[in-house]
């Protein structure tokens, strides 16, 4: 269970990671299955200093012990950009691939097993939860946005703020719609966002600008930000009919 497995990883992610991972082991080790890193950490979207390190632990059986034991190391690793690790049984992701089929679409397509068994490369989703689930994540999102925009009163800041904590979200989602589409999804969120327009016709660079903003590599001015939202509404709201069309 001490083996790890980081060939092919960016140096600094390993090294912080199996650091954090050793000292889990000393302490617990008996009743875990395996580790997995998951999302930006294992894509070229990752920013040094930026980015979390983010991991699945999957229990054997689920032990709320690990947590009282991992809870204390969270103050000490937050600083050094490892996310609290979601938490797992085999019991529990067999019985969760048609409720959250999305998310762990997103996993098989984009982990890299550190320790013990790789459980999720071969997860069989069915595009019909697959499809189901976009559907609706994306009316969720489009009520979230109005709310949002009205919870504003006009404040560009508040704005700005709840565009680009809504957009992360979007990635996961985008990449499940490819795959419904009839098409491998790309890992890169450009290429994501690229390969989305392709097969929709829907113009989708407006995701690719918010990100920027979210980098602070844009600022817009009032003016632009307001135009910015409607675009990203409507861009939503014109993916959201397609699902709703899609026959699976």
């Amino acid at each position: 269970m001490k083996e790890f497995k980081t060939e092919g990883l960016k140096e600094e992610i390993a090294e912080r990671f199996v650091n954090f991972l050793k000292d889990v082991l000393a302490k617990y080790s008996d009743n875990l299955h395996s580790v997995h890193l998951i999302g930006s950490a294992l894509t070229p979207d990752y920013i040094p200093g930026v980015s979390d390190i983010n991991s699945i632990f999957v229990l054997k059986e689920m032990d709320l012990g690990f947590l009282k034991l991992l809870a204390p190391l969270g103050k000490k690793y937050k600083k050094t950009g490892i996310a609290a690790p979601l938490i797992m049984t085999p019991r529990y992701i067999e019985n969760s691939l048609d409720v959250f089929p999305i998310e762990f679409f997103d996993f098989r397509l984009i982990h890299h097993t550190i320790v013990g068994e790789d459980i999720l490369v071969d997860l069989k989703i069915e595009k019909k939860y697959l499809r189901l689930q976009a559907e609706r994540e994306l009316k969720s999102k489009l009520i979230w946005l109005r709310q949002g925009y009205l919870s504003t009163m006009g404040d560009k800041k508040l704005l700005v703020q709840n565009l680009i904590n809504s957009i992360t979200g979007f990635f996961p989602l985008f990449r499940a719609i490819i795959y419904l589409l009839g098409q491998a999804p790309p890992v890169e969120r450009h290429q994501v966002v690229v390969k989305l327009q392709e097969l929709t016709n829907i113009k989708t660079s407006i995701y690719e600008k918010i990100l920027l903003i979210k980098r602070e590599q844009a600022g817009p001015g009032k003016n632009e930000l307001d135009r910015a939202f409607e675009d990203y509404y409507r861009a939503t709201e014109k993916i959201g009919r397609l699902i709703n069309d899609l026959e699976i």
